[in-house]
């Protein structure tokens, strides 16, 4: 299943990181629409809606999920546990993309089902690197199962900023 046509949900809650992600992003060439959750309800509530195809169009299912641990009102570890009890999300792919090197973050993150563990860098070229390695690994080569939403769609779409309400 070919993944560069659809999503990215991106749970962040620091903007600049939103932003300097989104540059990396456009510098090596991801074109796939970025959906940005802020905390840790809303990424909840946009993977339950895009689980069950609730208006895909609005909340479509991600190929990617990069999710930060340390959010607001629900933390990353929660939503990555909560993720991998849903049937529709056992197998999307979910990096952690935090700035936590705690040993403990990252074996509770593996634990729950995390698919990498990375630790956000600092550096343009850093940045670079990461967008160029997630695109050739999470985008162009990795397959997802078919039940994993709906990839069916053919038009590349500009890379967007979605601030989930």
């Amino acid at each position: 299943m070919n993944t560069k046509n659809t999503c990215i949900l991106h749970v962040e809650d620091d903007e600049n990181d939103v932003i300097l992600l989104q540059h990396a992003f456009e510098e090596a060439g991801i074109s796939n629409p970025v959906h940005v959750a802020s905390d840790g309800k809303q990424a909840i509530d946009y993977l339950a809606m895009a689980a069950r195809g609730t208006d895909p169009r609005v909340y479509p299912m991600p190929c990617l999920v990069l999710l930060d641990l340390k959010i607001p009102f629900i933390s990353g570890q929660d939503v990555l546990h909560w993720a991998r009890q849903q049937t529709g999300l056992v197998d999307l792919p979910i990096i952690v993309l935090t700035s936590s090197e705690n040993p403990t973050d990252v074996s509770l993150a593996y634990k729950f089902g995390a698919s990498s563990f990375v630790v956000k860098p600092f550096e343009r070229e850093e940045r670079l690197s990461l967008a160029q390695g997630l695109n050739l690994w999470w985008i162009e080569k990795n397959l997802c199962p078919e039940n994993s939403g709906d990839h069916s769609r053919s038009k590349r779409e500009p890379l967007v900023s979605l601030h989930c309400a």
